[in-house]
């Protein structure tokens, strides 16, 4: 994987901030030479800051930034950054620099946005490589927000992804993904494997929160149970956008808040 990054021109600087929803850290990633171009800078880690400020110095300088989406553990050390590798635009969805929308350009990156995981979010693809945030990660699933088309604007993000001659998938958290079509066939099908169960778990005549966790998302872990539940919101109000929810559902309003996972 490493020779396939260096292929690409493209570093990966990890951050030490390991959990259930970073598995092994938020990526930072940082591509091309005489500018350097990061996305996501991540949190405030120990050292991460200075370890991108220091690609992008061997690089030749700082070109920009680009932001997958708002989450803080992508965007916590923007400041910082752009104190130690020197002034550069930073483009996003919204609320910085550069306001990216569908096919809108910034540096090497073509935006395309990815709702689902959150309203803001974009995948930024330059050449064959796609930079992917948490539309898709290195192991493991999403959590996917409630919001009106949420999870129908993800399903159609993931295909028009899955459309692209990409090479490579670069994403938020985990490892690179060297078979980017592989890759979004098997989310596209876990998603729709999800929407399959609970339809089936709905006609037997669940309907509590705990009993479609308990049966639909009984591979979640404890630790990702909240997440689950999330998801769950999001999958019953896509059911209720096409008219295929049925009555007496008991979910209780969930206030996310600040709640990033």
């Amino acid at each position: 994987m490493a020779d396939l990054l260096e292929r690409h021109d493209i570093a990966r600087v990890r951050a030490e901030n390991p959990g259930p929803f970073t598995l092994d850290g938020t990526n930072t990633w940082v591509l091309g030479r005489a500018p350097a171009w990061v996305v996501d800078p991540g949190p405030l880690a120990a050292g991460h800051v200075e370890a991108v400020a220091a690609e992008a110095g061997a690089r030749g300088g700082l070109g920009g930034i680009a932001l997958t989406h708002s989450h803080r553990d992508h965007t916590e050390a923007v400041e910082a950054l752009l104190a130690a590798a020197g002034p550069a635009p930073v483009a996003a969805a919204a609320g910085r620099d550069v306001a990216l929308g569908d096919g809108d350009s910034f540096g090497p990156f073509t935006a395309i946005p990815t709702p689902g995981h959150a309203p803001d979010h974009l995948a930024l693809v330059a050449g064959s490589v796609c930079f992917t945030g948490d539309a898709v990660v290195g192991t493991g699933s999403v959590f996917v927000a409630p919001g009106p088309g949420s999870l129908a604007g993800y399903l159609a993000a993931l295909r028009r992804l899955r459309a692209l001659p990409l090479a490579l998938l670069c994403p938020g958290h985990g490892p690179p993904v060297d078979d980017p079509a592989g890759k979004l066939d098997e989310y596209l099908a876990h998603r729709l494997d999800r929407e399959r169960r609970l339809l089936d778990a709905l006609a037997r005549g669940l309907r509590s929160e705990d009993e479609l966790l308990d049966d639909v998302w009984d591979d979640a872990p404890a630790a990702l149970r909240f997440a689950a539940g999330v998801t769950l919101r999001a999958h019953l109000e896509k059911l209720g956008e096409e008219g295929r929810l049925p009555a007496g559902i008991d979910i209780p309003p969930l206030d996310l808040g600040d709640v990033e996972v």
